[in-house]
């Protein structure tokens, strides 16, 4: 798509926020019901075209994107009047008579930028968010997963009008003319560095800007931890869409004493989740290019590995892989690694621990199993991480009733839920002063008892 078609489409969203039928919160509220009816009219559709682009199977596809965007949905059906209600809130007796007030209203045209390992997820639910707080949106889903990215430009031409939501397929050619453009709000799920190509862009416009980035989530085992428990909420959170997930556990930090047993437990979780045969399992993805895959295989140590390992190009295949013995010089423990592959590190002290963690790129999760109260508060009040778990991992990214983002370099900004409609609004802040009485020590001339007046007042507020 060129530029000047992009400019005009940019153009169209504008005029159509102006006419201001997206600031009726039933206008908002029957399109999104609309986009519910869609989706579950169309799930095998939908299905197919993940299956295509990660070859996921359709309950995953279900659990992890579908079954989610359904949530927050049915999240805003519930909450949305009361949200976009303005809100009293107190005012400075010095303003008496007068009464404050808070309203939520639409930035205006958003554009989403969204990312290939869940890509109807990463794409529609920040599209859900930004329609209910009122806005338009332009979607750039990715090019990486393009069997999804038709699939969702379809449904947005059927469920919204014409100038509501506009969805842009293409690469970096279309990326670069989007950013060219200005908006009034963006919102970027995707790597740090193009993050940073993406902050770089709005700063220069003064653009508002969310960014959903990653980093090497930890996860951090204590010897109170239930193992059996443990090594199966690791396997389900590291492994599941072959480990291509922001938030998935990126490697182990434990304690020396339950490592072994950790290790053990691990294996035996992996085999029976997976069945053993995890190139041809049906239910287990790919990697989702070469070019990804390559980098995977360039970070295994073979010395290393004591499980899995094995891959197959052809084919986009990579195994459940456990590397013990790892040291944090290792070339696996200096980027995220986004993909199936499962360090293991022990430290020396928990508080050693997450002093380690704190002295390295703030991740986006952390995920904390123990049963000892002090060690959980500890390490969730000291370490520095975007969102996390005790006891689990990824869930917490699931819930509409919490907000989810990152910290740092693993990103700014959240959504989901309140949140997500907080994100996509602007609180404009007023006060509604009365005519009926008008206090005069504010007023020229000044003199020595308006003075004490306005001090007196102004320090009891």
């Amino acid at each position: 798509m060129t530029k000047e078609e992009i400019a005009e489409i940019v153009r169209k969203q504008r005029k159509f926020f102006d006419k201001g039928k997206t600031r009726d919160v039933e206008f908002r509220i029957a399109h999104l019901k609309k986009l519910r009816k869609y989706l579950k009219d169309n799930e095998s559709e939908i299905a197919a075209a993940l299956k295509e682009d990660l070859d996921k199977h359709p309950f995953e596809s279900y659990m992890t994107e579908i079954g989610l965007i359904i949530g927050e949905i049915r999240y805003f059906l519930t909450y949305l009047k009361k949200l976009a209600l303005p809100k009293r809130v107190k005012t400075p007796i010095i303003q008496f008579p007068s009464v404050s007030i808070t309203k939520p209203v639409p930035y205006g045209v958003t554009l989403i930028m969204s990312t290939w390992n869940y890509p109807l997820m990463l794409s529609i639910i920040p599209l859900i968010d930004s329609v209910a707080a009122g806005n338009t949106v332009v979607l750039k889903p990715s090019a990486y997963s393009p069997a999804t990215s038709k699939v969702i430009a379809k449904m947005c031409a059927e469920v919204f009008e014409d100038g509501y939501v506009k969805v842009i397929l293409g690469g970096r050619e279309e990326n670069q003319h989007l950013l060219d453009e200005k908006f009034d709000y963006i919102f970027f799920t995707g790597s740090q560095n193009v993050g940073k190509l993406v902050a770089e862009k709005a700063a220069k416009t003064l653009t508002p800007v969310t960014l959903e980035l990653g980093g090497k989530s930890p996860c951090i085992v204590d010897k109170t931890a239930n193992i059996k428990i443990t090594a199966r909420r690791i396997v389900f959170g590291k492994f599941i869409n072959c480990g291509q997930t922001c938030v998935a556990p990126d490697y182990i930090f434990c304690d020396p004493e339950i490592k072994d047993k950790l290790v053990e437990n691990i294996k035996a979780e992996v085999n029976r989740q997976y069945g053993g045969n995890y190139l041809t399992y049906p239910s287990y993805g790919r990697i989702v290019n070469e070019r990804h895959f390559d980098r995977l295989a360039s970070l295994l140590i073979p010395e290393k590995v004591v499980y899995g390992g094995k891959y197959e190009k052809s084919i986009l295949k990579f195994e459940p892989t456990v590397m013990d013995g790892v040291s944090w010089d290792d070339d696996v423990m200096k980027e995220e690694i986004f993909g199936p592959i499962l360090p293991v590190l022990t430290y020396d002290t928990l508080e050693g621990a997450v002093k380690k963690i704190n002295s390295m790129e703030k991740p986006l999760a952390l995920y904390h199993f123990s049963t000892n109260k002090k060690n959980i508060e500890y390490v969730s009040e000291i370490a520095a991480f975007g969102g996390g778990c005790i006891n689990d991992t990824m869930v917490h990214m699931t819930s509409p009733f919490s907000g989810f983002g990152g910290v740092g370099e693993s990103g700014m900004g959240a959504y989901h839920g309140a949140t997500g409609f907080e994100t996509f609004s602007h609180r404009k802040s007023i006060l509604k002063k009365s005519n009926l009485i008008d206090l005069r020590p504010r007023y020229q001339p000044y003199t020595l008892i308006n003075e004490l007046i306005t001090r007196y007042y102004m320090e009891k507020r």
